[in-house]
Parts: C-alpha cells; sequence; structure tokens
C-alpha cells in the first residue's frame, strides 16, 4: 500500500477519492466564502511547498530518516484525514502511502476468587443477568491509519533542520491546514490540535503565539486548545477552504467548529 496518488482503500471505508488539483494562488484576492479577504500567510496566498510539513511535525507527526531521504508520518483516527492529507502530500510532489492500524488492546484484567466461597448454582439468567451481559460488550476498536510519505530527497532540508528548527518554527496557512487536517476537531472552548506528548510543546505553544493562536496545553500533553472567537477566526482565516472530504463541523469556521 505504498503507490503514489490516492490510496486504494475500500469505499466503505474511505469516502471517494476528491482529484487533486494545483492551487491557483491570487494574492490579495476574495476566496470561496463572498466577501472574505484573503489572510497573509494563509493557505490561499502560499505556494503549498514540502516545507509545509513542518506543520505535521508540530503536531503529532514523526519525522524518518533513511540514507540521504526523508519522510513524515503520522497517525490518524479518521478515513477522511486520509484522504485530505494525500491530497496535500501530492500536491507538494510527494509520493503518498498509507495503512490501517489497529488499535492496541488494554490488557484484561485476572478474574480474583476470594477463598472458600461456594460454586454457584445453575440458575435460568434474570432479565437484570441479560441487561449485565449487554453491557458488558466490548465497545468496537476504533479503527486508526498511518499515513506517510515516500522516503524523498525534496524533504531533506526539513529532516536536516529538525527538531532544532522548532525554537523559530513559523507556522503558516499551509503548515497549520495539514495540522487540522491531520489532528484537528472542535472541542468544549475552542478547538484543539494534537500534540505528540513525548515532544516538549513549549516551542509549539511559542510559534501558535506568534502566529496569533494563542491557547493552552492540555495537563497530558495531547492537544493544544485555541480559545476566543478572534482566534478561532483567524484559525480558520489561515487554514482556508475546508476540503471537500472533511466533515463541515470538523474544519475551522464551521458552527462547530
Amino acid at each position: 500500500m505504498t503507490d503514489a496518488g490516492w490510496p486504494l482503500i475500500p469505499r466503505e471505508i474511505l469516502p471517494p477519492p476528491v482529484p487533486v488539483a494545483k492551487r491557483i494562488i491570487q494574492r490579495g484576492s476574495v476566496g470561496g466564502r463572498p466577501g472574505r479577504q484573503l489572510t497573509m500567510f494563509g493557505a490561499e496566498t502560499i505556494e503549498p511547498s514540502p516545507a509545509d510539513l513542518a506543520g505535521l511535525l508540530a503536531g503529532p507527526g514523526k519525522l524518518g530518516r533513511m540514507g540521504g531521504t526523508a519522510r513524515v508520518s503520522v497517525q490518524v483516527d479518521a478515513a477522511w484525514r486520509v484522504h485530505v492529507l494525500v491530497g496535500e502530500f501530492v500536491a507538494r510532489g510527494l509520493a503518498a502511502g498509507w495503512e490501517p492500524v489497529e488499535k492496541p488492546e488494554e490488557p484484561a484484567e485476572p478474574a480474583r476468587e476470594e477463598p472458600g466461597e461456594e460454586e454457584p448454582s445453575e440458575q435460568e439468567p434474570s432479565e437484570s443477568d441479560e441487561h449485565d451481559e449487554l453491557a458488558d460488550d466490548p465497545e468496537p476498536v476504533q479503527q486508526l491509519f498511518e499515513v506517510r510519505t515516500a522516503y524523498s530527497r525534496r524533504l531533506n532540508a526539513l529532516a536536516n533542520g529538525w527538531p532544532q528548527a522548532a525554537a523559530q518554527l513559523f507556522l503558516s496557512g499551509p503548515r497549520l491546514r495539514l495540522w487540522v487536517a491531520a489532528a484537528g476537531g472542535p472541542q468544549a472552548g475552542g478547538y484543539a490540535l494534537g500534540l505528540d506528548p513525548e515532544k516538549d510543546p513549549l516551542p509549539v505553544e511559542a510559534a501558535l503565539v506568534r502566529a496569533g493562536l494563542a491557547g493552552r496545553v492540555s495537563d497530558d500533553g495531547r492537544i493544544y486548545l485555541v480559545t476566543g472567537r478572534r482566534r478561532l477566526t483567524r484559525l480558520a482565516e489561515l487554514v482556508g477552504e475546508r476540503p471537500s472530504a472533511a466533515p463541515q463541523e470538523v474544519w475551522p469556521g464551521s458552527a462547530a467548529a
């Protein structure tokens, strides 16, 4: 499953692919929504570049190196994110691949027997017992996907400067767009951007503040929550129009987000 282009995901798992078209950059023009002025450094005013994948590394993305090449990978929790990210990779001249990832199951605790406890006698199950059995049914396992670029020399500049470059990271619209596509979603009180809890959040937090998106990192280090009406409006302006594969309620600027 490493062919370039759109991933071959069954239709019942992933929506039909959206053709990738080169964006037409019109500086100072009005975007898809009537009366909306395009934002400087927004996703619709800057030519896509492999360097934009720094937005994924600011979030939960991983950087890999092999020989004189590099690649970026990220785990996502929804099929539509696969479509959007693959389209963004291809628009930057990068071959893309994906594969499903099973969420690891937590080990079940062994049942403990009390000493001297008598074996219960067999009897017909009561109505309450049936309800208990239904309540014990395991929840469906959430399907995860890993989306990744192929190893490419086009990502060497990004790889050679990372993670030191995080201290001077500039989060432009295209970089934030990739971050939102991989790990963004509305949350009570604001809009959440997924983080890698194993990374230092301070450089990323500083970069978001410089972009006008001040917020706070969650206690567990897994999300950055952008709050405030003006900041949420700025986020929506920076990331640009919603990709057709993305649910409307998830993308910044919608009523829910």
